[in-house]
């Protein structure tokens, strides 16, 4: 692989030996990658170079990791795998609901988390060319390529992996209950860990990025259903 077309990664994590680790790991396998020790650390990288993607550790001195994640998350910005020793449910759908990528909780085997940037960087290719199919309903279109949801008249919003799969999965089956297990089982592909309360957290980021009016309706004691008529273009 070229230098050129080696992604470019960030580690920004405060324990040295854990940065040496992934960042000689990911450079044997074809990365190009940087590291840094905080979030000042991590903004001085990022501007002198464009990252395709950080590792973002969520306990951290100074700025923690959900902060930082929260100025990461912007058209245009890096993807995001947050990497943490806290395993707990509830702080993997704290850093979903704020828009991670992926979740690793430590230790982890730097083999699998070659494998989860290998897939969220796969997730990303083709994103930026603007002229991909489109699925339209009601006022919205949502963006096959650049894997983003817009209203008439509105600015285009980004979908992470996670809103991108469950999204298409309500309008593969519009005007459909589709329980929380049935949009798991199609929403989660092969590389990602989806568990009930997160499909929750999904619909609840896609309605906020949908605006008024969203067109996702709960159905009390069963899911969830798309309201609206889909045509694919």
């Amino acid at each position: 692989m070229s230098d050129q077309a080696s992604p470019a990664i960030l580690v920004v994590d405060d324990d040295a030996d854990l940065r040496a680790l992934v960042s000689d790991f990911l450079g044997a396998n074809g990365m190009d990658v940087s590291s840094a020790a905080d979030g000042a650390e991590m903004d001085a990288r990022m501007a002198d170079k464009r990252f395709n993607l950080v590792i973002l550790d969520l306990m951290m001195p100074g700025e923690d990791g959900l902060s930082i994640l929260r100025r990461l998350r912007k058209p245009g910005g890096p993807a995001v795998i947050m990497l943490s020793a806290m395993g707990e449910d509830t702080d993997r759908i704290v850093g979903l609901e704020v828009g991670a990528d992926d979740y690793v909780p430590k230790p982890c085997n730097p083999r699998e988390l070659l494998a989860r940037v290998r897939a969220v960087l796969r997730r990303q290719e083709g994103q930026g060319s603007g002229n991909g199919p489109v699925r339209r309903f009601g006022d919205w279109t949502l963006d096959l390529v650049e894997r983003s949801v817009q209203r008439i008249g509105g600015a285009p919003a980004p979908l992470t992996d996670a809103e991108f799969r469950t999204l298409n999965a309500l309008l593969d089956r519009p005007q459909r209950v589709l329980t929380r297990d049935q949009l798991i089982e199609q929403g989660k592909g092969l590389d990602s860990d989806v568990y009930d309360r997160a499909i929750d957290v999904t619909i609840s980021r896609l309605r906020k990025k949908l605006g008024p009016d969203d067109p996702i309706r709960t159905v009390r004691n069963e899911g969830y259903m798309f309201t609206l008529k889909v045509a694919d273009e």
